[in-house]
């Protein structure tokens, strides 16, 4: 175990990343929520931007409803980054977002320690936020194998868990994250603060005021 709080930059911890982005975004007129922009920024470059600095072995977007539009902005992204993205296409997004958790857990390829399972629409959610789930892990104790933000009794994301913990979800057909925290409280390490970044997301247009975010118009 990690006896130390890890930092960015010389973390011994190999990262993996599973971002969800394959919502429909019903309540938004149907707009792809990854791609909604802050200055000039869409919540997939920022979330990219504030990943690379942990350098992640292995970073997996799973797509569905807007696929096309948001591969290709991965597509312009890429290029530019030191830790690329790999896309994942769900073909049933209307399955909804457990299908596309166990198609994400499904694809990873690389050796890694922990896994950060994000959604694509959290705004506020940077690199503190991350650093602030590694440091919670590394205090874990036995048994303690996922990170569970919670803020005022709210389950926040994303959430932390550990290389066991993917196996032992993988091991059992149709299980999901958030049904195997549900089964293995246990294994479950709470980490409550008051860093409303965890519990925030957007779902409405009060929402994308709220974050002064924009839609682009495709």
């Amino acid at each position: 175990m990690t006896s130390s709080s890890p930092s960015a930059h010389d973390s011994q911890l190999r990262i993996a990343v599973l971002l969800l982005a394959a919502g429909e975004g019903s309540r938004l007129g149907s707009h792809p929520k990854a791609l909604l922009h802050r200055d000039g920024k869409t919540l997939l470059e920022l979330f990219s931007s504030a990943i690379q600095g942990f350098s992640p072995v292995e970073c997996i977007v799973v797509t569905g409803f807007h696929a096309q539009l948001i591969e290709s902005e991965i597509a312009k992204m890429n290029p530019s980054l030191t830790h690329p993205m790999k896309i994942i296409r769900n073909g049933s997004p209307e399955e909804g977002q457990p299908s596309s958790v166990r198609l994400g857990l499904e694809s990873l390829r690389t050796n890694f320690d922990v896994l950060l399972v994000a959604l694509s629409d959290q705004p506020e959610v940077g690199a503190k936020e991350i650093q602030e789930l590694l440091d919670e892990y590394a205090k874990r104790k036995d048994g303690q194998e996922i990170i569970l933000p919670m803020v005022d009794g709210r389950r926040g994301n994303p959430v932390l868990f550990s290389y066991k913990a993917v196996l032992d979800v993988l091991a059992q057909p149709g299980m999901v994250c958030r049904d195997y925290m549900d089964t293995h409280p246990d294994k479950v390490r709470a980490m409550h603060t008051s860093n409303q970044a965890f519990v925030m997301d957007v779902d409405t247009t009060e929402d994308i005021q709220r974050h002064k975010l924009k839609r682009f118009s495709f």
